[in-house]
C-alpha cells in the first residue's frame, strides 16, 4: 500500500505505554505483581465511584451527555469556578490535543521543558508545529530559559507542575514574574496531574489565574489521586473565552457516561481522597528511607513517584533483577546486585535480600521462602 504521509507525522515517536500487568504476568509466568510504572493509585477506585459505575451500567445503551452538564456543573462547584471555564476530555491527553489543534498552525512553535510529559511533543508535531525544548535546570523547570526561548512564532507554552518525571514544582512567585514577561498572545498551559499530592505552600497554584486577564489553561485528571485511570477523565479550566474555543473542536461524547458518573462520585468521597494522599505520603517516606539506606541519590518529589539514580544503565539493572525475581533464584539476584556500585560484597547483597524478604513477606511469591534456595 502506498500512501502519502506528512513529514511531521513521520517525525513522531509513538508514546509507548507500560504493558498491562495481566499481560506481563502471563508472559513471565508470575503472579501477585506490584505495578509502579504508571503512577496509579494503589488503593484502586473510590468505593463511591464503583457504586456509581454499577448504577450507570443500566444506561449503557444511551449516548452520554455530550455537554457533560451535570459533570461540569458539579465540578465547577467543587473548584469554585464558572461552568463555562471547564472543558471535559477523554483524559487530559485529549485536552492537550485540543489545544494543539485549536491554537497551533504549521510552522508555529510551542515551548516545553525537557524531560517532561511526552504527549506535549506528540500533540505539537501532529499539527505540523515545532516543539522547542528547554532543558531542566538543577532538575527543575527553567522558567528563565523558557522565557528566553519564546519568539514571534511561539503560541503555546507547556508546564508540568509537579513535573513528570522529576516531581519538582514551580514556585508561585517565580511564575508571576515569568508570566508578566511573556507576550499577551502566548497561552500558558499548566498541567497539574499530580497537584493534589502537593503540600508545598510556595508551589504555583494556577487557580489564581482562572479569572484573570492572562491566557492560562490548567489541566487536571481523575487518573492519579482519584484512581480512575482506566476510565479516562480529564478536564481543563481557563478563561471562558478559551474554553469556548476548545469546545468548538472537542469531539461530541468524548467522555462516556460511566466515566462521568464515577468521576462525580469520587469528588464526594473525602475519606478515600484523604487516605490516598496519606498512603502516598507514607509510600514516599518509605522509598526515600530505602534510597538513603542503599546510598542511592534521588530527586525529592512531591508527586506520587520518585526518580532514582541507580548508578548504572537502568535497563540493564531492570533486566538482571527481573530475571532473578521471575525465577526465584537468589544466587542470580545476588549476582545482579553485585553489579551495583553500592553493593560492595556478597555479605552486603545477602543482607539486602534478607531485609527485602522480611519487608515484603506478604507480597512476594511463596517460592522465595522455600528452604534450600540459594
Amino acid at each position: 500500500m502506498s500512501i502519502r504521509v506528512p513529514e511531521n507525522i513521520l517525525e513522531i515517536k509513538p508514546y509507548v505505554p507500560g504493558k498491562p500487568i495481566e499481560e506481563l504476568e502471563r508472559e513471565l509466568g508470575i503472579a501477585q505483581s506490584i505495578k509502579l510504572a504508571s503512577n496509579e493509585n494503589p488503593l484502586g477506585a473510590s468505593p463511591m465511584a464503583l457504586a456509581a459505575l454499577r448504577d450507570a451500567i443500566g444506561n449503557l445503551h444511551r449516548y452520554p451527555d455530550g455537554s457533560g452538564h451535570a459533570f461540569i456543573r458539579d465540578l465547577a462547584d467543587h473548584l469554585d469556578c464558572p461552568p463555562g471555564a471547564i472543558v471535559m476530555g477523554n483524559g487530559s491527553d485529549d485536552i492537550i490535543a485540543l489545544l494543539a489543534n485549536t491554537l497551533l498552525r504549521p510552522g508555529e512553535r510551542a515551548v516545553m521543558p525537557q524531560p517532561s510529559f511526552l504527549m506535549y511533543e506528540i500533540a505539537v508535531r501532529s499539527v505540523g508545529a515545532e516543539p522547542v525544548f528547554v532543558p531542566l535546570q538543577s532538575l527543575a523547570i527553567d522558567l528563565d530559559g523558557m522565557r528566553r526561548a519564546v519568539d514571534e512564532k511561539t503560541r503555546l507554552i507547556f508546564l508540568c507542575n509537579p513535573n513528570n518525571p522529576t516531581g519538582t514544582v514551580i514556585n508561585g512567585d517565580d511564575f508571576d514574574r515569568f508570566l508578566a514577561a511573556l507576550p499577551l498572545d502566548v497561552v500558558v498551559v499548566v498541567d497539574e496531574a499530580y497537584i493534589e499530592f502537593v503540600r508545598d505552600a510556595d508551589c504555583l497554584q494556577s487557580k489564581a489565574y482562572w479569572g484573570g486577564g492572562r491566557s492560562v489553561v490548567t489541566l487536571r485528571t481523575f487518573s492519579k489521586l482519584y484512581g480512575l485511570a482506566g476510565l479516562r477523565v480529564g478536564y481543563s479550566v481557563s478563561a471562558p473565552g478559551i474554553a469556548e474555543i476548545l469546545d468548538r473542536v472537542r469531539q461530541p461524547f468524548n467522555v462516556n457516561s460511566a466515566a462521568q458518573a464515577a468521576a462525580l462520585a469520587s469528588l464526594e468521597d473525602g475519606d478515600y481522597l484523604a487516605r490516598s494522599v496519606e498512603t502516598n505520603r507514607l509510600g514516599l517516606e518509605q522509598l526515600r528511607a530505602g534510597c538513603r539506606a542503599l546510598q542511592l541519590d534521588y530527586i525529592p518529589s512531591v508527586g506520587n513517584f520518585l526518580t532514582v539514580d541507580v548508578g548504572r544503565d537502568g535497563g540493564e539493572l531492570w533486566d538482571g533483577h527481573l530475571e532473578a525475581a521471575v525465577t526465584g533464584d537468589r544466587k542470580l539476584l545476588r549476582r545482579a546486585m553485585l553489579t551495583d556500585p553500592i553493593v560492595n560484597n556478597i555479605g552486603d547483597a545477602d543482607a539486602i535480600i534478607a531485609d527485602l524478604l522480611e519487608a515484603e513477606r506478604d507480597a512476594l511469591p511463596s517460592y522465595w521462602y522455600k528452604r534450600g534456595r540459594k
